[in-house]
């Protein structure tokens, strides 16, 4: 049976760029966010984790599920699968890498290719979700 991993990851945009990271030593980038621990539920593992790596506090009552994204893992052992909630929300603070980051983009539709499979897969899909979501027929 393949492996599975679970995240949380945060959605930031800015137009249409979107905050991407890259660890030390890793050679694509990354949404924020991370593992989600045993007893922890999503939520506190995205704040936790966006604090860890980028140093900002998340504004809970901010927080907004986008959706639920599955399919294989980069750079792990084959047929890992990676399963990601992921949020938007604001924040407080200033981003800056921390701790295993070693750099953060706002990644361009253009410059995707630089994210892991996965972000590629989920950035491609914000423009149809933003049109189906509840605010957007406000």
């Amino acid at each position: 049976m393949p492996a599975l991993i679970v995240t949380a990851n945060w959605v930031l945009r800015d137009g249409d760029r979107i905050l991407s990271v890259r660890s030390h030593g890793r050679d694509r980038f990354y949404m924020p966010g991370g593992k989600i621990d045993p007893g922890e539920t999503a939520i506190a593992a995205l704040i936790r984790e966006i604090k860890e790596e980028l140093g900002v506090a998340l504004i809970p009552e901010t927080i907004c599920k986008i959706g639920v994204f599955s399919g294989p893992a980069h750079d792990q052992a084959d047929e890992t699968m990676v399963c990601m909630a992921c949020f938007s929300a604001a924040y407080r603070g200033t981003l800056a890498p921390a701790r295993e980051i070693a750099e953060m983009r706002w990644i361009s539709p253009k410059d995707r290719h630089l994210m892991a499979p996965m972000g590629q897969k989920i950035a491609a899909r914000l423009p149809a979700l933003d049109a189906t979501s509840p605010q957007a027929s406000q």
